[in-house]
């Protein structure tokens, strides 16, 4: 447009013009290798599974078998290529999937045989349900005796999950990945669902594509490992991923080949960011080293200014809701992971634990080893420190003894969690509930010297106790409710005195009994509470 003679121009930064994003329609493309997930509860087998699959069948190379663990690699079937994601839990898969990368196409659920539904299956499905993703189960440990596969199945139906052969439409492989029967059966259904499903992208063009996991290495720099989703990723391609950009300065597969491309579907490890970048963010290509980095000051600028208009100038109510907030027991951890997808999943999981009397405050940590400086700032904040898959360095463990700080290692996610919200528990104040005793009733009062008033009284229901607390009723109004001084049969001090025997009672400090006053006998009694069930706690 013109304005007084002078053309205008909208100069502002635009970031979908400088990415390189390509659409195409889906019916003209070719087909893609699938990808898969496996999930399950603890202990039934998705390791094993893994690790079987990996070791027999894993696309072997010059290298000789894998040399790297990149979160990822792919097995041949029948001439096809099945790409499996190695993910540290399901926490960190949820967490990927909330940043909008749906990277999964069909989910393996591992249920073992001689344990059926537990708590991470039911997750796990519900994770399934969510993502709108097609779903095999294998019946894993079919070598142990005495196993019924068709329990499993019964189970299940329960959950939207009916076997073929029942009327339904998933599949069930019975498999033992200790020692591999079934498992080319279930690498065939993964093959079947996946032509069913006839999955396809773009093997041209600039590479668009998915953090997977991100670390620092010692000698190499923050490594980054990409699941290519569409595109070509050129070794030399200038990326951009969140609030980090570089160049590929090199490609390496799952067996530790150097590449210099890498299509759709292929998972693949990338030296060259600036940073390490978050788990689920979307990586792309540019024109361009100088592109991606006005790209990424860009972004920093526009996260900036959100903050920025996000703060406020505290009100007295928010300054009152602040100040029952601060109430709260709060748990301070420092948690090191090994890569941030992992650091990230164990931080929501845990904060995401609160309820408005308890809660956990992630002070510090990060990727990397445990070091002097975590053990410093937990001893300041009386907190402890958490290691998944990381350990304290050798000055920080001598010092962590030192101060008597508390250093836990996990490699489970669901054990972290599951430590976390007992240590929670114990902060929360025990519920007291009351237990009736039983019943005395006045016949008789004595002044004796140097004792006090002793009440001559019949139990009338259940029992007296010494040590119980003691409610006086006079009308069925309290009016007294304290300690018993002493409780006597005859002249002889006793434990307990039971229904329709007599007994003398002393109260502490109070000498006003009458004739036909009540004593009711009562113990409180203290019971752990439990955290109710939060959004959090059904983290995948």
């Amino acid at each position: 447009s013109s304005f007084y003679g002078f053309r205008v121009e909208n100069k502002a930064f635009k970031e979908d013009e400088v990415l390189k994003v390509e659409t195409k329609v889906a019916s003209d493309l070719p087909l893609r290798n699938p990808i898969i997930t496996v999930m399950g509860h603890v202990d039934h087998g998705k390791t094993t599974l893994l690790d079987y699959i990996r070791n027999a069948k894993v696309v072997s190379s010059e290298a000789g078998g894998i040399t790297q663990h990149i979160g990822a690699y792919s097995v041949q079937v029948n001439g096809a290529t099945i790409t499996f994601l190695d993910t540290p839990g399901h926490a960190a898969f949820a967490n990927m999937r909330q940043r909008g990368a749906n990277l999964t196409d069909i989910v393996v659920l591992v249920v073992a045989a001689d344990d059926g539904v537990m708590p991470q299956t039911k997750e796990s499905i519900k994770f399934i349900q969510n993502a709108k993703v097609p779903v095999i189960v294998a019946i894993n440990k079919m070598d142990k005796e005495g196993v019924n596969p068709d329990k499993i199945k019964q189970e299940l139906m329960g959950y939207g999950l009916v076997a073929e052969e029942w009327g339904g439409d998933t599949q069930f492989i019975p498999v033992s990945a200790l020692k591999g029967t079934g498992v080319d059966n279930l690498l065939e259904a993964i093959q079947l669902q996946a032509e069913m499903m006839e999955l396809k992208a773009s093997p041209k063009g600039p590479a668009q594509g998915v953090i997977i996991e991100s670390k620092i290495e010692q000698g190499r720099g923050p490594v980054a490992t990409i699941l290519v989703q569409s595109g070509m990723l050129n070794q030399g391609d200038s990326l951009v991923v969140g609030e980090t950009y570089g160049r590929a300065r090199s490609l390496v597969d799952y067996t530790g080949k150097a590449l210099k491309s890498a299509g759709p579907s292929t998972p693949v490890q990338v030296l060259g960011l600036d940073g390490i970048a978050s788990p689920g963010d979307t990586i792309y290509v540019v024109k361009n080293d100088r592109e991606a980095k006005k790209v990424v000051e860009n972004r920093i600028l526009e996260r900036k200014k959100l903050e920025s208009a996000g703060k406020k100038k505290l009100s007295l109510e928010d300054f009152f809701g602040a100040s029952d907030k601060s109430e709260k027991k709060i748990l301070p951890l420092i948690i090191r992971a090994d890569v941030l997808g992992s650091y990230e999943a164990i931080k929501d999981a845990l904060e995401s634990l609160a309820n408005n009397e308890v809660g956990v405050n992630v002070i510090g940590g990060g990727v990397g080893a445990i070091t002097d400086s975590d053990v410093q700032q937990a001893e300041s904040s009386k907190g402890f420190i958490i290691g998944f898959n990381m350990r304290p360095v050798t000055t920080a463990r001598k010092l962590a003894e030192q101060y008597g700080v508390d250093i836990k290692t996990y490699s489970i996610i669901y054990e972290v969690i599951n430590d976390v919200k007992l240590a929670l528990e114990g902060l929360l104040a025990p519920e007291k509930t009351e237990v009736y005793v039983g019943r005395a009733q006045v016949r008789e009062t004595f002044n004796i010297p140097k004792i006090g008033l002793i009440a001559g009284s019949v139990v009338i229901d259940g029992r007296i106790e010494r040590g119980c607390n003691i409610r006086l009723l006079r009308d069925q109004k309290i009016v007294f409710d304290g300690k018993l001084s002493s409780l006597k049969r005859f002249k002889d001090d006793v434990k307990e005195v039971k229904n329709t025997f007599e007994c003398g009672i002393a109260l502490e400090n109070f000498n006003d009994v009458r004739v036909d006053d009540i004593f009711e006998a009562y113990k409180m009694e203290e019971t752990k509470r439990k955290l109710e069930s939060v959004p959090g706690s059904a983290v995948l």
